[in-house]
């Protein structure tokens, strides 16, 4: 409640004003949580740590760690066809979030 004026209209413009400062708060909070979330996840930047390695000699054969898909059709991906790495992610990422 707020009935800080004498005024109706200045008393409900007041309590909107709260109302919106908790609702920002809320919101910042939430947002900050589902940061820190993601900084939590993320992976270090170190040596070993990488998503996908690529070997052109003296075979070819490009791996996706995380999945463990792997392909031997160098000149495909490099062209851009990555709908199989990407449907390969989406399974292991559906997996993982049940898991």
């Amino acid at each position: 409640q707020c009935q800080q004026e004498r005024s109706q209209h200045k008393n409900r413009d007041k309590a909107m004003q709260l109302l919106k400062a908790k609702l920002y708060q809320h919101y910042e909070r939430l947002q900050q949580e589902e940061h820190k979330k993601l900084e939590a996840e993320k992976k270090d930047i170190a040596w070993g740590s990488q998503i996908r390695s690529y070997v052109f000699h003296p075979y070819n054969l490009i791996k996706d760690h995380r999945t463990g898909y792997e392909t031997s059709n160098v000149d495909k991906i490099m062209d851009g066809y990555l709908d199989d790495y990407i449907f390969e992610y989406l399974k292991w990422d559906l997996k993982k979030s049940f898991a």
